[in-house]
């Protein structure tokens, strides 16, 4: 694995980032309720079924992030959801961005929405910042952490502990029905980066997604590493860990592995049923 940067360089990452995922979410939040221009990247006259929408808000979002890192950090590259990579030549830093990961959601009112951005180092996510309509505190804000750093809901380390009560787990699932023969209860936001963020802060204990793109889950990703939880990726029958999204851009553009996250024992349980 490459050697990590210096903690100068990530926490300054770190700090912009969590500055940029506030502004996002400023945005998005001014930006709910109003008439929103909506297009749908299947309306095509051969398309029958109508997904994966952009709102205004989701260009409006990625445009600033995009300036903002142009002016501050010139010699990193930017991989978005909206206007895709920024250049084909090679970088050690990548961010990756979602300006609003759960835009069904966000079109039809429905507040489980988040800000996600990430930073790749050589393929690797070390800083993550997600913004999310929800969270544990009942109110929007953001997760975010650095490699080397705990955690944190705005201005507090995440400190949440699992109630020894519950012996049923919450796990973040593509198809949550899976009977009654499963050790956990699944759930499913319509949000990558939520559902990371909430692994990361303790209220699900795994989540499994079907070949998200690198973008939806690279700031999330970060945090869970933070956490201390596991990564893994599908590699052929089973599940092996995950060091690196992949280090040349146009591996990052294609990447759509199927990935997991959480803790181990529940981590173990997913991908055994998986």
């Amino acid at each position: 694995m490459s050697a990590m940067p210096d903690d100068a360089t990530l926490e300054a990452l770190h700090q912009a980032t969590v500055e940029l995922a506030r502004i996002g979410g400023a945005e998005i939040t001014h930006a709910l309720g109003r008439s929103l221009a909506v297009r749908y990247k299947t309306d095509r006259p051969d398309a029958h079924v109508l997904r994966d929408p952009v709102s205004d808000a989701d260009v409006k979002v990625e445009k600033m992030i995009r300036e903002h890192v142009g002016r501050h950090f010139p010699d990193h590259a930017v991989l978005g959801e909206e206007m895709g990579a920024d250049t084909v030549a090679e970088r050690d830093f990548v961010w990756a961005i979602d300006p609003i990961d759960g835009t069904s959601n966000f079109v039809n009112g429905f507040p489980l929405f988040a800000c996600s951005i990430g930073v790749l180092y050589r393929g690797r996510p070390v800083v993550g910042a997600v913004w999310c309509a929800t969270t544990h505190a009942l109110r929007a804000g953001v997760y975010h952490a650095r490699a080397g750093v705990p955690v944190h809901f705005d201005e507090d380390v995440v400190d949440r502990h699992a109630n020894t009560g519950v012996r049923r787990l919450l796990v973040g699932e593509p198809d949550p029905i899976r009977g009654e023969a499963a050790a956990w209860e699944g759930r499913k936001t319509g949000s990558a980066a939520i559902e990371c963020a909430f692994v990361a802060a303790g209220m699900l204990r795994a989540a499994r997604f079907s070949q998200p793109n690198v973008w939806d889950v690279g700031g999330g990703v970060a945090l869970v590493l933070a956490a201390g939880h596991e990564v893994r990726q599908r590699n052929g029958g089973g599940w092996a860990k995950l060091d690196s999204f992949g280090t040349a851009m146009k591996e990052l553009q294609a990447w759509h592995g199927d990935l997991a996250i959480g803790e181990p024992h529940a981590l173990n349980l997913i991908c055994a049923q998986s």
